[in-house]
């Protein structure tokens, strides 16, 4: 592993946290560090072998969740610009609770496509620290999303309880 690109990519990450988290004091930041990072260093342990067999197992799970993980990402970030009315054009400034579109089935997309995206990489080649990495996401992101509720609750209150009831968190209908 570069140990360079390793030091780099990780101040980023927290200059990233730092930034659109932690200095509006939204906590659920420090969660996604971990889950930011596990990412990046399943990248960095796993693009060597990025193509190698490509038609082998773990190959073919790892490319259907890397396509997989875009349609939420994608969707969720559109349904909170279009219909959150962000402060400053800023995503996590939402001032309306968005429960339309992917909203309306799942209340962390962004959540879930890292979440798949993490898992992907991960599959590319499913050693024993990838998976340890692999679980570090899982965790990171559940716990992500279990303190940005609390910070949502604060913010939309009863609305957003009500909305917890009406929705699963990252998978429609199961989780």
């Amino acid at each position: 592993m570069n140990y360079l690109a390793l030091a780099i990519g990780t101040v980023l990450i927290t200059a990233f946290s730092w930034y659109f988290s932690l200095r509006e004091k939204r906590y659920h930041g420090i969660a996604r560090f971990f889950s930011f990072e596990s990412i990046f260093i399943l990248v960095l342990l796993n693009w060597k072998v990025w193509f190698k067999d490509p038609f082998s197992g773990h190959q073919i799970i790892s490319w259907i969740l890397l396509f997989a993980c875009i349609y939420p990402a994608i969707a969720g970030y559109l349904s909170l610009h279009k219909r959150g009315k962000p402060e400053d054009n800023h995503i996590e400034r939402t001032t309306i609770l968005v429960k339309s579109g992917i909203y309306k089935f799942i209340r962390h997309p962004l959540y879930c496509s890292l979440l798949v995206l993490g898992t992907g990489i991960m599959f590319k080649d499913p050693g024993k620290l990838q998976l340890i990495l692999g679980a570090v996401n899982l965790l990171a992101i559940y716990f992500t999303a279990r303190i940005e509720e609390k910070e949502m609750i604060k913010k939309f209150g009863p609305e957003y309880i009500q909305y917890m009831f009406e929705t699963k968190m990252f998978i429609p209908f199961l989780f």
